[in-house]
């Protein structure tokens, strides 16, 4: 392979060869783990949440909150995805270079940036909510769009808390502010549907759930100001202490906009993609389908997309993680550390993103049993599992996409991601359009072009990874070990589902069983394959700092 960014020779694999793991290194894997374990929680509790959710407001109200969340996600996505990861990875390269003062002032002028944002997506999104409800095929959803609206400013004005604390590699208030997300939303969201549908229906019912979403942001935004109170004295202390040139104020600002503008970009893509998917096919369905079933169909097939998006916790603590410690390293010459925390992302997302793939794939439908079984018909169940064993394998090629992107930023090629997740959209529109007008395929056809969208993204970005760090795949490491001990896992697991998968799908206990063995029996296989490494795991990192 040719030389890299750095002008070095390839390296010699995707992962150090000595098994030892660095004090760096512990560090990157450290900040995952917290923010994984916290994101995973997180989406457990969010499946949990939709259980009660699912059964308050039936398939037609998941339909009429699915039609209005990946509308939410894009506005999001615009106002607030980009500046916090680049005051991350400014933040982080700042305080590299021992700059704290700028490192603060790149915050201020973010929080002004982000809370100006959040502002107006709030106002679009209300003044608009009729039009957004109609494009939707569902007038009755404008409800819903109001009623998550204000959350667009909360979640602005948090992110830019986040990206500082997350540049500084504090990644404990982002994780608990997440908690909060969460657990708001079921102490808070399910008492508003419960009310809203005993005043209108389903359709209030949603819009209830989603009122809920707005105050646990809320709740959420109060705790990052908090927690950035007592963490300012020392903040200041750092920042009087620097006695570097400062910045001036408008080279901040256009540095966090000419950064924030391509990652804001490929971080809209997804989200557009969830967008498309609300306006597409319900319309599609409604020329074959009447219309409460085409809802029925897209409320099913929102459940599955929330259940794959359990395991993509840590793809998501893994891109947060990977921005600024690889900025971290390139803004420090760094050049080893680049390539061992890149290896290490890449390889993580193998790790964990096959065995879940493969996983829940087997099994889909037990799973759909246990959790939604009292309220839909066999016939939805069954639609359901098929829906989930195919979007289930998304979930590694999406792990890789999180884990990619976060290091073509953290080396300021934003653009990358940005394009190559254009492409997969493209896709992904096109197999949605051809194969979800067929009746015979209908809502089916949504998990291929999902699949097919995330495959080309993350071939695409690995191949830039690999061409701008210099390192030099290696298929033992990322794929055949991973994937031995992923097969190990499989083989019990689909003869169980096979043999007792009913059974599993009414008990919890024997549900919990079967993953807990499955996930012991995988954790075994992955150590002696050498896919995990004992000096990664926690107790080791304790051990390391003894």
């Amino acid at each position: 392979m040719g030389k890299g960014l750095f002008g070095k020779s390839s390296f010699s694999a995707i992962v150090p060869k000595s098994k030892s793991v660095t004090p760096r290194q512990r560090s990157l894997v450290g900040g995952i783990s917290i923010l994984a374990a916290a994101g995973l929680i997180c989406k457990v509790v969010g499946v949990l949440y939709r259980i009660p959710l699912a059964n308050l407001i039936g398939p037609p109200g998941m339909g009429v909150y699915n039609q209005v969340f990946p509308t939410y996600n894009l506005m999001l996505a615009i106002s607030s995805a980009g500046i916090p990861v680049a005051i991350s990875r400014m933040v982080a390269g700042s305080l590299a270079r021992g700059h704290a003062g700028n490192a603060r002032r790149m915050f201020r002028i973010a929080l002004i940036m982000l809370g100006l944002l959040g502002l107006v997506s709030m106002l679009v999104m209300m003044l608009f909510s009729g039009r957004f409800a109609q494009a939707t095929g569902t007038p009755e959803s404008k409800a819903g769009f109001m009623m998550i609206a204000p959350s667009l400013f909360f979640v602005c004005a948090m992110s830019a808390f986040r990206g500082y604390m997350q540049g500084q590699r504090r990644m404990w208030p982002t994780a608990i502010s997440q908690l909060i997300e969460q657990v708001g939303k079921v102490g808070v969201a399910l008492p508003l549907a419960y009310a809203g549908m005993a005043r209108g229906g389903f359709v209030l019912g949603a819009a209830g759930a989603l009122l809920g979403t707005t105050i646990a942001e809320g709740a959420a935004m109060l705790y990052m100001m908090a927690d950035y109170l007592v963490a300012r004295p020392r903040l200041v202390r750092e920042a009087e202490s620097d006695t570097s040139q400062p910045t001036p104020t408008k080279a901040i600002a256009r540095e966090l906009v000419v950064t924030a503008i391509p990652i804001t970009i490929g971080a809209s893509i997804v989200p557009l993609a969830g967008a498309v998917d609300s306006f597409m096919l319900v319309r599609q369905m409604k020329a074959y389908l009447p219309e409460l079933e085409a809802l029925s169909r897209y409320g099913i097939y929102g459940l599955v997309l929330s259940l794959i998006n359990v395991p993509t916790a840590l793809a998501m603590a893994m891109s947060t993680n990977l921005v600024p410690a690889i900025s971290e390293k390139r803004a420090r010459r760094d050049h080893d550390g680049v390539k061992r925390d890149a290896a290490t992302g890449i390889r993580l997302a193998m790790v964990v993103g096959l065995p879940s793939s493969v996983g829940m794939s087997l099994l889909a439908h037990p799973i759909l049993t246990l959790l939604f079984g009292r309220e839909y018909t066999p016939e939805q169940l069954r639609l359901g599992a098929d829906l989930l064993e195919i979007s289930s394998l998304t979930i590694v090629v999406f792990t890789l996409v999180q884990a990619t992107s976060g290091i073509l930023q953290g080396m300021r090629k934003q653009r990358i991601p940005m394009y190559t997740l254009a492409a997969g959209i493209v896709v992904k529109i096109a197999i949605n359009y051809t194969a979800v007008n067929r009746p015979e395929i209908n809502i089916g056809g949504a998990p291929y072009a999902s699949l097919a969208c995330y495959i080309l993204s993350g071939g695409l970005n690995l191949y830039y990874v690999i061409k701008i760090t210099g390192l030099r795949w290696s298929w033992q490491e990322t794929v055949l070990r991973p994937g031995l001990a992923t097969l190990v896992m499989a083989l019990p697991v689909y003869l169980i589902s096979a043999l007792w998968g009913q059974r599993i799908g009414r008990s919890w206990l024997l549900m919990g069983l079967v993953l807990a063995g499955a996930v012991a029996l995988y954790g075994f296989a992955a150590l002696k394959t050498g896919a995990i490494r004992r000096s990664e795991l926690p107790f080791s990192r304790l051990r390391g700092r003894d």
